[in-house]
């Protein structure tokens, strides 16, 4: 049921808002109880590989709290880092921890940022289910194919013994968090990247040019492969020590490296301070955290998610 998040993802416009599901100040509006009392808005945006997790919490929580409107975007991690200092929401979803430049806009509009973590995610490299002979790519590899000018035009520019067919290349916009990591990690410097590709902030679009070009190649996070799987191929990928597949499993252990990843989402202590905010945010660290796999994500220890009710202030 919840993995219609995703779905739901695709029909959005890059930063349209989506309020998700339906609220009411009638405690008798569809909701299941302990909301009695409870409202206020909470507006949220920003990455939109932590969408589909927080959409997904944010469904569960109205219905619980019938007098509380939660409208979740997604304009990328860097846009929702941007609104967010400018007091035009209250929490901020990222796939990446907040910058140093980020952080001082944040504190010149008077927010104390609390960074907290709510899952794991795994980049995933993919291919068209249609792809018959990449069954691994190296980070070197990959370094090749993304990095600035790079010459790689064709499948046979990769590995010789591959065909002479040109790449089609997908991926996220410069202002995605999932930009910023993979560039890091893959090309060795954030924000460097060939520029001759498909960009999308949704990463659905992504999945959609995949899809439907034998010869492409793009990234994103887990959940979208997740929900894809019918139609992609996941790429293992080998940092020096064998090729790794991106599984529940080996982004739990970092296995899958370099591509393994925390994602967050962003309060501040003014937020915390209102108790609809403060009882969202507890929802989403204990009742909420038991849908990160229903999104295809992976969770976090339990004792993480102790540590994280803490820096809040909860517990």
């Amino acid at each position: 049921m919840l993995k219609k998040s995703l779905q739901i993802a695709g029909a959005l416009v890059l930063s349209l808002s989506l309020v998700v599901g339906c609220s009411s100040n009638n405690p008798n509006a569809g909701g299941e109880g302990g909301g009695e009392g409870l409202s206020g808005k909470i507006k949220i945006d920003g990455s939109s590989t932590v969408y589909p997790v927080t959409s997904a919490v944010a469904e569960e929580f109205m219905k619980k709290n019938p007098g509380v409107d939660v409208t979740v975007s997604q304009s990328g991690t860097g846009g929702g880092f941007e609104k967010w200092a400018k007091k035009e929401t209250d929490l901020s979803d990222a796939s990446r921890p907040i910058k140093d430049e980020e952080k001082e806009a944040a504190e010149k509009a008077g927010l104390e940022p609390i960074e907290v973590e709510v899952a794991k995610d795994g980049i995933t490299v993919v291919v068209n289910k249609e792809n018959d002979f990449v069954d691994k790519l190296t980070v070197d590899q990959l370094k090749k194919i993304w990095e600035p000018n790079s010459k790689v035009k064709t499948w046979k520019d990769v590995n010789p013994e591959w065909p002479d067919k040109p790449i089609k290349l997908y991926g996220p916009g410069t202002s995605s968090g999932t930009f910023d990591y993979f560039t890091e990690e893959i090309v060795g410097e954030e924000g460097k990247s060939r520029t001759d590709y498909t960009q999308s902030e949704d990463d659905n679009t992504l999945v959609q040019g995949v899809a439907g070009d034998k010869n492409a190649l793009g990234y994103f996070g887990y959940a979208y492969y997740e929900e894809n799987k019918d139609k992609l191929k996941a790429v293992p990928i080998d940092a020096g020590k064998g090729a790794v597949e991106p599984t529940e499993e080996t982004i739990q252990s970092g296995k899958y490296a370099p591509l393994s990843r925390p994602i967050f989402v962003y309060a501040s202590k003014q937020a915390m301070e209102k108790e609809h905010i403060k009882k969202f945010m507890e929802f989403y660290l204990t009742e909420g955290k038991e849908l990160v796999p229903e999104v295809g994500y992976i969770k976090l220890k339990d004792e993480k998610y102790e540590e994280e009710l803490k820096e809040l202030g909860i517990k």
